[in-house]
């Protein structure tokens, strides 16, 4: 049976807006154009963040393999992260509980652990210079009711044996001069440029023998075990397994119930004085409405980023910029008083997140040989590195049973699912 996935035509404008700081000291990596039609192991489809981790493991694995991007690689969603390598999942632990049962959500989380620690020994192995550096986070609330849930939150992870510290309202006045209610404490966290991450990552998977590709995707056509990567030239691309890393360009299929598709907007601080940043240079992330990130960079300035809407339109978000982009220096006013707020890039960007705060990683439905790679949510560089290993070893055939926690059709909270337990693409949310 031959299955047809059109692919979307979709520019790195409709992605991002604005200039981030990232990759200002690299090169990019050259992809060329097909000058003859390729069989290989595994196509990639997307350079990005999540195309490289993807194309790096594979590699490493021992596969032949391809990236095929039809823009500058890294330039559309990758750039427009904010590189918050957190294990935290946007979706609380008490309440991931209440979606799936204690056992399975704790375990979730402590899988989130392991791949940011995972991703920080791969880059310290391979030594990529993508000025990757430890940090804790710190979770915050702004009022006493939050200050409570916290609590109950904190207690629920210990239970789970995950790592953190509940902080008062006092301590957190005195140690880290942050005006709000309470917070969490949790080591394990990093932050990273993730242009430099990206980047250096196709440039190891090139030198392992993958191919760089610069073409348009215009159909997958799988077929039995080979999946046909078609492009707007007479070039094709025979694989043995495509891998959909497309970000947040889906492809064209129904997206699931479970993903929904935003903006998100932030700035950063023309460099501080070092002495003036709160302690630990922590990463900070708030449960407002709508809610507030902010790190560091290793220049020291402040990128704080959020005021996430529902504004789908690309020229809708960027007409937004500005307003956002004063809204946030307020919040980090707020947020921290010391700062100097004068902006030295403001960016935004398409922004796709899950009801349930995970991401969607395994076979697509019915595409036999496809697989989806989509890291969205908060922590979607972390999930990135979660999908990588995940997808190798779906291809070596090596399938957990934890997989299905992540799979595109899996009946998320608040979604019924049809007779016969399948959750079909395109169907109507039941919330």
């Amino acid at each position: 049976m031959s299955v047809d996935l059109p692919m979307p035509q979709t520019d790195q404008d409709d992605l991002t807006g604005g200039r981030s700081p990232w990759g200002r000291t690299a090169l990019r990596p050259t992809f060329t154009p097909l000058s003859e039609s390729i069989s290989v192991d595994v196509a990639v489809i997307g350079g990005g963040i999540t195309g490289a981790l993807a194309a790096e493991h594979l590699t490493a694995r021992g596969y032949s393999v391809c990236v095929v991007d039809r823009d500058a690689a890294g330039l559309g969603s990758t750039c427009a992260s904010t590189a918050m390598l957190l294990w935290e999942i946007d979706t609380p632990l008490s309440e991931l509980a209440l979606y799936y049962g204690f056992d399975k959500a704790a375990s979730i989380y402590r899988r989130s652990t392991v791949a940011v620690s995972g991703l920080a020994r791969l880059i310290d192995r391979l030594d990529i210079p993508c000025r990757l550096r430890p940090r804790s986070s710190l979770y915050l609330t702004s009022n006493t009711g939050g200050a409570r849930e916290l609590q109950q939150e904190m207690e629920m992870r210990e239970r789970a044996g995950l790592p953190g510290d509940f902080l008062s309202h006092p301590y957190l006045m005195t140690e880290f001069e942050i005006e709000r209610e309470g917070g969490i404490l949790s080591p394990g966290a990093a932050e990273a440029d993730p242009l430099l991450l990206a980047w250096a990552l196709l440039e190891i998977a090139a030198k392992r023998g993958a191919r760089l590709v610069s073409e348009s995707v215009t159909r997958l056509n799988s077929e039995g075990q080979r999946v046909t990567v078609e492009t707007e030239g007479e070039h094709v691309i025979e694989a043995s397994y495509a891998v959909l890393a497309t970000g947040y360009s889906a492809p064209g299929l129904d997206m699931p119930q479970l993903h929904r598709t935003t903006s998100t907007w932030a700035i950063a601080t023309i460099p501080q004085d070092p002495s003036k940043l709160w302690r630990e240079r922590a990463l900070l992330w708030e449960d407002s409405h709508p809610y507030i990130y902010a790190r560091t960079t290793y220049d020291n300035r402040i990128v704080i980023g959020g005021e996430d809407d529902g504004t789908y339109d690309p020229a809708r978000r960027d007409d937004k910029l500005p307003e956002k982009a004063a809204i946030l220096q307020e919040k980090l006013s707020l947020l921290w008083p010391h700062a100097d707020t004068r902006i030295g890039y403001s960016w935004c960007g398409t922004f796709g997140e899950t009801v349930d705060g995970l991401p969607m990683i395994g076979p697509v439905p019915d595409m036999p040989n496809v697989l989806a790679a989509f890291g969205y949510g908060g922590n979607g560089i972390t999930f990135s590195f979660m999908a990588a290993l995940m997808i190798g070893a779906m291809v070596t055939g090596s399938n957990r049973g934890w997989f299905e926690d992540y799979a595109l059709d899996r009946p998320g909270p608040g979604l019924r699912a049809p007779p016969g337990g399948e959750q079909k693409f395109g169907a109507a949310a039941a919330h």
